[in-house]
């Protein structure tokens, strides 16, 4: 089973969307781009919605159905592993392998004196097509490298041997996440885990490496520019030797998670992957569920009242809410309006503060981040919120579609 040169996760916590999503994804593919679209919803996600991983393939083949998409079209499992994964086997057939937690974990020193003497023939310094600098291997880099990355890639190789005996080699896409951690993995650290996955023989499809930089959820990317330019090229080109080098999939591109929203560094992704002529997975989910309540704040009337409900409960219930998120949303509590202040916004108020059009004198990037981690207060609402997703679907519908088009794909692929 191959992945499209170009995918996209588009989760969906509600499961409501599929349709708009797939809207999108058709209108860029009738410019001749050609993506995939990847419907994912993470363990802990299903966990606060109350949902399961087959609503998950339900909605994506309804979706498929309804819109006639020839194309290709997966569901992911997002973000399991050993305890985890059992539930998704049937309906999932992309898994994305999250063994960040693994980072730095111990492994024997027979398998890490293993791994340094396959490793030899790249001592000195190791020349990577495109890149003007060769690397410079000593054995210490490369016992450091085995150090932090030999556990983690190990606790791949256990999942994908779970999953190669439950579902059969081919059958499913194979990705490999390590972005949720502190640290950045440098270009140099990527090909030696892309080498050890090699060796353990994980058939890796896509990989999602931590950048420098700031991937909060919702909002767009904060940090230096020029240094996530350098390292995004590097680690193309890495992959395009490492395929080469180890025999790894023909396919295997880069993934990037929290994708969403991250405008600045789009031009500069679409530069590298046409330049290289390489593809790529940009994952997506809280950015649908954010044009949920833009949808029903522009409803106005009862639909206002329901986003602004949401917005007082999260407002209440921030420091919970935003426990499990900390590595990756940046709240100055400071910056956040009072539930007495929303309760009076109009509805062309409270979409533009919470829309994520930069520059626009309303937008406020705290606001939204605590309403994109405040889907579970919408959970919690039961049909409450879901009825009003089925009476407003129109609205809610346009608006989803008009995100992940105009503000995303556009800007990725030049369209």
């Amino acid at each position: 089973m191959k992945l499209e040169k170009f995918s996209i996760g588009t989760g969906d916590r509600f499961s409501h969307q599929g349709e708009a999503q797939l809207r999108a994804i058709l209108k860029a593919n009738s410019k001749g781009v050609g993506i995939s679209p990847v419907w994912n919803k993470s363990n802990r996600e299903h966990i606060y919605v109350n949902s399961k991983p087959e609503d998950v393939r339900k909605e994506a083949d309804s979706a498929v159905q309804s819109l006639n998409f020839t194309g290709r079209y997966f569901v992911d499992a997002d973000h399991i592993n050993l305890k985890t994964v059992k539930p998704y086997v049937s309906s999932a057939d992309f898994f994305t392998l999250d063994v960040a937690s693994f980072i730095g974990n111990e492994s024997s020193e027979e398998e890490e004196d293993k791994f340094l003497s396959s490793c030899k023939k790249y001592l000195g310094e190791l020349s990577i097509p495109g890149i003007s600098e060769p690397l410079r291997i000593t054995e210490d880099l490369l016992r450091n490298i085995a150090c932090k990355f030999l556990a983690a890639t190990q606790q791949a190789a256990d999942i994908y041997a779970y999953l190669k005996t439950e579902k059969g080699a081919g059958n499913f896409i194979t990705e490999v996440s390590m972005d949720e951690v502190e640290s950045p993995q440098t270009p140099v650290e990527m090909l030696f885990i892309l080498k050890m996955l090699a060796d353990r023989d994980v058939p890796v499809q896509t990989i999602a490496p931590k950048f420098s930089g700031r991937f909060n959820k919702g909002v767009d990317y904060v940090g230096n520019l020029a240094q996530f330019e350098k390292e995004f090229e590097e680690d193309v080109l890495v992959i395009d030797f490492a395929v080469k080098e180890f025999g790894l999939p023909g396919e295997l591109k880069l993934s990037v998670h929290s994708g969403s929203d991250k405008f600045s560094i789009y031009p500069i992704m679409s530069k590298i992957i046409h330049k290289y002529d390489k593809g790529l997975h940009l994952k997506t989910a809280g950015t649908t569920w954010l044009e949920e309540v833009i949808g029903l704040a522009m409803a106005g009337g009862e639909a206002l009242t329901l986003a602004k409900k949401i917005y007082a409960r999260s407002y209440n219930r921030k420091d919970e809410l935003c426990a499990p998120y900390a590595d990756v949303i940046d709240i100055d509590a400071a910056r956040l309006p009072s539930i007495e202040e929303v309760n009076q916004w109009s509805s062309e108020k409270f979409t533009n503060t919470l829309r994520h059009i930069p520059g626009h004198p309303d937008y406020n990037s705290d606001f939204r981040q605590l309403i994109h981690v405040a889907y579970k207060v919408a959970a919690e609402l039961g049909s409450e919120y879901t009825d009003s997703l089925k009476k407003y679907a129109a609205i809610i519908g346009a608006c989803v579609e008009e995100n992940i088009y105009d503000r995303h794909l556009k800007r990725l692929f030049n369209l």
